[in-house]
């Protein structure tokens, strides 16, 4: 997962065609074609519909462009988000950046607490255990 700065400037490509879903909007109403980059904003950390947004989007929709996380978004709550199908986060401006890394790299590959699958990866950990020590 790439992290931003909140103090960074947009880092987005030129040219790429990039949508902002409202908090409340349906992924199914939105037409993706021709979408390189989609927003998603947390208006406060205790709202997790971003959450579902993204894991629709690309689990439902099989949206392949990138998913960015925008607004009130904590270094707690990168592990998720990446399971979720976000590729991108934009740290809240008081949120450090080392800390932040240093929580993604605490869960290598999601190993440890993976028991189910995710948006990216849907085998849960004991398909994937099971296949790895049957060869």
């Amino acid at each position: 997962m790439k992290l931003i700065a909140a103090s960074e400037p947009s880092t987005g490509a030129t040219g790429q065609n990039v949508i902002e879903l409202a908090n409340d909007a349906d992924p199914f109403q939105v037409s993706l074609e021709g979408v390189d980059r989609i927003d998603l904003n947390f208006p406060k950390f205790t709202d997790g519909r971003a959450f579902s947004q993204a894991f629709l989007l690309r689990r439902r929709l099989g949206f392949q462009g990138e998913i960015r996380a925008t607004g009130d978004v904590l270094v707690d709550q990168l592990a998720q988000m990446e399971r979720s199908g976000f590729d991108v986060a934009v740290l809240r401006a008081d949120q450090d950046m080392g800390i932040a890394q240093r929580v993604l790299a605490a869960y290598p590959g999601y190993g440890v607490g993976k028991y189910q699958g995710d948006a990216i990866d849907i085998q849960p950990h004991f398909v994937t255990a099971a296949t790895s020590s049957a060869t």
